[in-house]
Order: C-alpha cells, then structure tokens, then sequence
C-alpha cells in the first residue's frame, strides 16, 4: 500500500467516524449548549479538561469558545488536585474530556469538583462509565473505529471530540448574537482583526493624495493631477463636490491604443466611467478588497450620504494597511 493509500485510508475512517458522530447528536447536545449558555450568562466560564491527547484537545476547544465569545480556560487534571483547582469558580461548568471515561487523573479529579457544586459535561466514548456517572450530562462522542490500524493511538476518537467541540463552540456562537465585529475585537493582533476592524475612513486617500478634477477638464490635466497624487485615477466632481465619474489609467491608456491622436486636448468627460462603484466611509475594508476583487476594478471613491466625494481606497495601499 503507498502511501497516498494509507493517507486516504485515515481520512475515510475519520470521516466515517464524524459521519457516526453527526448522526448521533439528539437532544443531550441541546442540553449540553443550554448548560454551557446558562454558565455564560450567569458570568461563569468553561472549563475545559482532559488528559493525553485529549488535553491538546482541551486547549484547542477551550481557544476556539474564547475567541468566539464564550469564556473559557483549561484544567490540567494532574495539577487540579495540586492547587489549580482555584481555577473553578461557583457559576462555572466543567467540560471533561475522556474517551474511555476511566482515565486516572480524570477520575480523581470528579469528586473534588463534584464537592464544590460545579456542574460537569462528560464528553466521552463511554457514557456509562465512571466519568458517565459521576457527570450531570454526558455528550457521547463513540465511534466504530480508530484509524491507527492497531486501534489504540487516538486519533478518528480525538477527531471526533474536537469536532463535537467546534459544534458547541459555533452553536454558542449563533445562538448569542455574537458578530463579526466582535470576533475582531478578540484578534486586534492578527490579519483577521485587521481587515475586519479597518473601515473604508480609515484606509481611504485624502488631501494631497486624491485627484480630484472637474468634467471640463483636459485629460492631459487630469494626468498630472493623477501622477501628483501618485494614484492610478483621477475623480470628477461637480462644483459641489458630488462624484461624477472615475478617469483611471487604464481608460487614458485604451484612449491612445483606440488612435486617438488629441487625447490629451479633449475634456475629460468623454473618457470617464460614469456614476462609478463606490462605498461609504463606515464599508469594512474587508468588504472593500471582495468589490476589489469581484470588480477587477484598482481605484474605488469613497462617498458620504450625499453623494460627495471625501476619498479614495487605491489597490496599492491595501498591502501597506496588511489587508490583502
């Protein structure tokens, strides 16, 4: 067997296991999103636990429900009953993770936790097992088969833990109004937080750097407006300051491909795009760079309610604000 065989032969396992998964959830899933939202508003957190591999899951479960709104942190079982049991506060829940249900250090744990009346979540492959029982709800998580051809290393089983734990997290997610907005505010450090923070003012070419001229001007003018603004259009306004058109580079370059000798002595207006594609100052730049992209379009004016121009979103900009 090669090796792209084998590959293919651990992802159809996982997959059928997911599938088994998926068609197992029934109503102790909404019971475990209700508890888990009733900790939540009552200011309490998630905490998450698990030993072995299932404390990789744990963490990545636990990071996922925090930067998605829901709060959230891990417990290491082993150092739980050595002091981090402070962790655990009244209005929180415990989320144990525990495939087989018996593992030691999960077990010892359940009785100290059950003594300070926090609720317990068991997922686990085995509901009636001591961590079944010693939990007030229990998510099953059983599968037929783990890929490892031996069946002992976990992986169809840590797979499907993790995925069970991403269906709670996003369920959390929809059923809690949290938005898009919010997700940002969460990664102010990252590319996400970026482009989903960033508005259209705050990226937009102002001032000296936007070209702006009127419709009776000559194109040879409205191209030295354009490279002392070192931008690729230059927009037409009225006297009032409404937009009326976009004259780029590419229209002045497809003017004098067509043969048109005195180009540069007519009026820009017959060469301008117009009532062009525009956005608000308050558009995301993220919504920004899709007309970008969905327009193949390099220059885009930025208007306000009343249709004046107050700026400009150039292509070549957006690398330097690290939205593209």
């Amino acid at each position: 067997m090669t090796a792209i065989e084998i590959a293919r032969q651990v992802f159809d396992t996982e997959m059928e296991g997911l599938r088994e998964l998926r068609e197992s959830l029934d109503t102790h899933f909404e019971q475990a999103v209700e508890l888990l939202r009733k900790t939540l508003r009552q200011g309490g957190k998630i905490v998450v636990t698990g030993v072995g591999k299932n404390l990789h899951i744990a963490e990545k479960i636990s990071a996922t429900l925090a930067s998605t709104g829901s709060t959230s942190v891990v417990l290491n079982p082993s150092q739980a009953i050595h002091g981090d049991l402070g962790i655990l506060a009244s209005p929180d829940c415990l989320m144990a993770l525990s495939y087989s249900g018996e593992s030691e250090e999960i077990k010892n744990l359940m009785p100290a936790v059950r003594r300070l009346g926090i609720p317990i979540l068991a997922v686990t492959g085995n509901p009636e097992s001591t961590l079944g029982r010693l939990s007030q709800l229990v998510l099953s998580c059983k599968i037929s088969r783990e890929a490892c051809p031996f069946g002992i290393a976990p992986t169809t089983s840590t797979t499907a833990t993790l995925a069970l734990g991403d269906a709670l997290a996003m369920t959390l997610l929809r059923t809690s109004g949290f938005r898009r907005e919010d997700f940002a505010k969460l990664h102010p450090g990252g590319a996400i937080g970026r482009t989903l923070l960033l508005r259209a003012s705050d990226i937009m070419r102002t001032g000296e750097q936007l070209a702006v001229v009127s419709a009776d001007t000559l194109v040879s003018a409205a191209v030295v407006a354009m490279t002392s603004a070192r931008g690729g259009a230059a927009f037409i306004a009225d006297g009032e300051g409404h937009l009326e058109g976009i004259f780029t580079d590419g229209d002045f370059r497809r003017a004098i491909a067509a043969g048109d000798g005195d180009v540069l002595s007519r009026a820009v207006s017959g060469f301008m795009t117009r009532n062009p594609v525009s956005v608000r100052p308050d558009s995301l730049a993220v919504d920004v760079l899709r007309l970008i992209e969905s327009r193949a379009i390099d220059d885009v004016p930025v208007v306000d309610e009343t249709g004046r121009l107050v700026g400009s979103i150039d292509i070549q900009d957006l690398p330097k604000f690290k939205v593209l």
